[in-house]
């Protein structure tokens, strides 16, 4: 049966839910994962095991996924310095966990002279030690056109393609999963992709929720079974603003390609980010009234020009980040921070009073350093 529906890679189990197993199961329920890919190795040992201790601490996650019914893969960097000894600690970790699958993830490493034949002595010593039911999957770039890896050797004994489709320093992931399905549909070996999409933030550049809306739309759009994402802890506790990239993923549904309408906030955020008046003030009713301690205005023309003037004078090239919001019905409090070019803001809080979905009333707090 093929691999379904929405995934995510956990790297260190310490650091997910704070290593607490069936936190982490509740949590992939909640999201509607259907699988979960843990790391259990690193070259030619194991991973996620307490040496100190001596205690295995891959067992009590892999536990708790399948008795909600979720699977449990197990991925493994590997390097080929020892193809034989790497291919052995996945063996012993397949059997020892009861794994549902397994992702080798063939990096930079790979790309030096020579690893062709490490590959293949990989390949071949791993398929033949579990069979051909087992499905085994490859982890590496989504444009193989730029990173010449032994992509033959691995893919002719894979049953998935998992490309990292990172857009990074971007926001165009639909267009980013396009190019590398069409690059990996002119090699050789063409197992089913399953694209692991950014949920992450680095170097300064952050994931967001819209874009990983995107890349699930485009997934399923071009018919692939499955997606999933890295990395659980830095996008559940990291990537600001918390948990909103990790919601709209658990909030889209993978079956029927849905997710719940945005709340006001989150699409005022969008609307902020796209720094747009007009549509930031759609968002609001014809009569809605705009107060700061300043001043107060009345309606929706004069709260496009506050705007305007935010985006162009207060806040040029400002990007804004929800960090918190509470209430329900005809009410919402939250606060916010801002970064521009003229300043940053650290404080912001506000409060909107709505009617028919749209924001009636709206006080905002902030000031810019």
């Amino acid at each position: 049966m093929a691999l379904q529906g929405k995934g995510f890679y956990i790297w260190k189990i310490r650091d997910a839910e704070g290593g607490n197993a069936q936190q982490i199961a509740l949590e992939a329920r909640e999201a509607g994962l259907s699988h979960v890919l843990i790391k259990v190795a690193n070259g030619i040992y194991a991973y996620n095991y307490d040496w100190n201790r001596r205690v295995d601490i891959v067992p009590p996650v892999v536990s708790a996924l399948h008795a909600m019914g979720i699977q449990a893969w197990g991925w493994h960097y590997v390097y080929g310095d020892s193809p034989t000894g790497e291919a052995n600690i996945a063996l012993k970790r397949i059997r020892e966990l009861n794994l549902d699958g397994y992702v080798i993830n063939a990096e930079v490493q790979y790309k030096q002279p020579g690893k062709a034949r490490a590959a293949r002595q990989f390949m071949q010593k791993l398929r033949s030690g579990v069979g051909n039911n087992f499905p085994l999957a490859l982890s590496s770039y989504r444009f193989p056109s730029l990173h010449p890896i032994p992509w033959d050797e691995f893919l002719s004994r894979c049953d998935y393609n998992m490309p990292q489709v990172y857009w990074m320093q971007a926001h165009n992931p639909g267009a980013q999963l396009s190019r590398t399905l069409q690059e990996f549909s002119n090699l050789k070996y063409k197992p089913p992709i399953i694209p692991t999409g950014a949920a992450f933030t680095e170097h300064g550049w952050s994931a967001t929720a819209q874009d990983v809306l995107e890349f699930l739309i485009a997934a399923r759009s071009f018919n692939l079974s499955a997606a999933n994402f890295w990395e659980w802890y830095n996008c559940r506790e990291v990537l600001k603003p918390r948990r909103q990239v990790w919601n709209t993923i658990a909030d889209y549904n993978w079956d029927s390609g849905t997710t719940p309408p945005q709340d006001i906030t989150a699409r005022l955020f969008d609307a902020l980010n796209s720094r747009d008046p007009n549509r930031v003030a759609n968002l609001y009713t014809e009569r809605a009234v705009h107060v700061t301690a300043a001043r107060t205005i009345v309606g929706r023309d004069k709260i496009r020009t506050w705007y305007q003037t935010l985006f162009n004078q207060v806040l040029p090239n400002g990007v804004f980040f929800l960090t918190s919001f509470s209430g329900s019905g005809n009410s919402r409090s939250f606060t916010w921070t801002a970064r521009s070019t003229a300043g940053n803001v650290n404080n912001g809080s506000d409060t909107l009073g709505l009617m028919s979905d749209q924001i009636a009333y709206h006080y905002s707090q902030f000031s810019v350093s």
